[in-house]
């Protein structure tokens, strides 16, 4: 496979109330192909997500806005443009990154989660400013990081979304 270029292909997921803002890097394959984030199979952000909320796991786009609306939690990614092979975030070229102050003037965000080091990363170093809330480094949701159970991540990303702590790096 070689570099494409591609844009991100559909809007940030937020409301006026969401306290806590989730990051990615940037859409998988099967997510731009689902027109929705964490749309691999594999990947066990939405059972995670369901997990710490103690919900039933979304299916449909809808059940899965409706999950982050619910407990005030918006969803984007760091990245808007980039050069990617496939799905490969270590691939990822000439970034573009989002204006996060979309989300940031119109929502009380207490603190922003990156799903992964990748995502931490490219925040750094394409978004942090000063005055924005707290950005945590969280354990990537992703089949690839299969050192960390579901268990696992159910457990520190809910430590952090509570705000009771873990043992995840802040910067």
């Amino acid at each position: 496979m070689e570099l494409t270029h591609v844009e991100h292909p559909f809007a940030p997921v937020f409301d006026e109330t969401a306290d806590v803002l989730i990051l990615g890097s940037f859409p998988s394959v099967k997510s731009r192909e689902q027109q929705f984030y964490y749309g691999h199979p594999q990947n066990r952000f939405w059972r995670m997500l369901a997990g710490v909320f103690g919900e039933e796991t979304p299916q449909t786009v809808a059940e899965k806005k409706e999950l982050l609306a619910r407990n005030h939690v918006a969803l984007w990614d760091v990245v808007a443009s980039c050069d990617i092979t496939g799905s490969a975030d270590s691939s990822i070229r000439n970034v573009a990154p989002n204006d996060m102050q979309r989300i940031l003037e119109r929502a009380p965000i207490a603190a922003i989660l990156a799903n992964g080091d990748k995502a931490y990363r490219l925040f750094l170093q394409y978004c942090k400013r000063d005055g924005q809330p707290e950005v945590y480094r969280m354990p990537s949701t992703s089949p690839a990081n299969a050192a960390w159970s579901l268990e696992r991540l159910v457990r520190v990303w809910g430590e952090r979304i509570g705000r009771e702590g873990g043992s995840d790096e802040k910067n």
